[in-house]
C-alpha cells in the first residue's frame, strides 16, 4: 500500500494495492505495521463503527477530548464519500484548514487522522457505507462537534452530493471560533506533547 501525508499534519491517505482476477478483487485495507512506520507508533484499536448514509448526508465535524482522544482509520465499503480532516488544534500552523480524500469502491482508499483532529464526511451516493477503526471507545461526555457549514472553515461539498443533510446535533454545534472561545479545542502544543508520549512508548517497547 501507499501512504501519503495530507496537507494537515498527522493525517494520512492510504491507497491499497488491489489484486483482481475473474473471481473479483483482494486487498489489504489495514496494515498495522505500515501505518506504524508512517505515524511513528503503533495504533491501539479499541472499537469499530459503521454508518450508512443516503446521498447528501454530512456527518461531523466531530472530535474527542485528549487525552485519550480518538485517532481514526476510515474507509468506505460501499458507495462513495468525500472524507475531510480539519485542523482544530489552536496554535497549529494549519489551524482552521482542511484536506479531503475520496473514499469509494474503486480505489478503496482509507484515511487516518490522529487524535485532536476534526473529522467529517459527505455522502456522494445513497447507501454510502463507512467503517471506522478507532483508538478508544465512545464516551458521549467527551465527544464534541463543530458546525460543518462554518464559513470560517469553508468545507467544499461536491455538486453530486446535492443539498447537505445534517443532524440537529451538527447544525446546533458551535462554529470553530466559538468552540475555541469555549475552551473545547485542543492546543497544538499539547497535542505535540501527547503524540511524543505515544512515540516514546513505541520506542521503549
Amino acid at each position: 500500500m501507499q501512504i501519503r501525508e495530507l496537507k494537515i499534519p498527522d493525517s494520512y491517505e492510504i491507497t491499497p494495492k488491489q489484486f483482481g482476477d475473474d473471481r473479483g478483487v483482494f486487498l489489504e485495507w489495514y496494515r498495522f505495521d505500515r501505518l506504524s512506520e508512517a505515524v511513528g507508533h503503533s495504533i491501539d484499536l479499541r472499537q469499530a463503527n459503521t454508518s450508512v448514509s443516503k446521498r447528501g448526508v454530512v456527518r461531523g465535524i466531530h472530535f474527542a477530548d485528549v487525552p485519550v482522544g480518538q485517532a481514526k482509520y476510515v474507509t468506505a465499503t460501499h458507495g462513495a464519500v468525500l472524507d475531510f480532516v480539519i485542523d482544530i488544534r489552536v496554535g497549529s500552523p494549519t489551524f482552521g484548514e482542511w484536506d479531503s480524500v475520496l473514499l469509494d469502491g474503486v480505489d478503496r482508499r482509507a484515511i487516518y487522522l490522529a487524535e485532536g483532529l476534526g473529522h467529517a464526511f459527505v455522502a456522494l451516493t445513497d447507501d454510502a457505507t463507512v467503517s471506522y477503526l478507532v483508538t478508544d471507545t465512545f464516551n458521549a461526555a467527551r465527544e464534541h462537534g463543530i458546525n460543518p457549514l462554518d464559513e470560517r472553515i469553508g468545507l467544499v461539498f461536491p455538486d453530486e452530493a446535492g443539498e447537505p443533510l445534517l443532524s440537529p446535533k451538527d447544525t446546533d454545534a458551535p462554529r470553530l471560533d466559538e468552540a475555541a472561545a469555549q475552551g473545547l479545542l485542543p492546543t497544538y502544543d499539547a497535542m505535540r506533547d501527547f503524540y511524543a508520549t505515544l512515540d516514546s512508548k513505541e520506542n521503549r517497547s
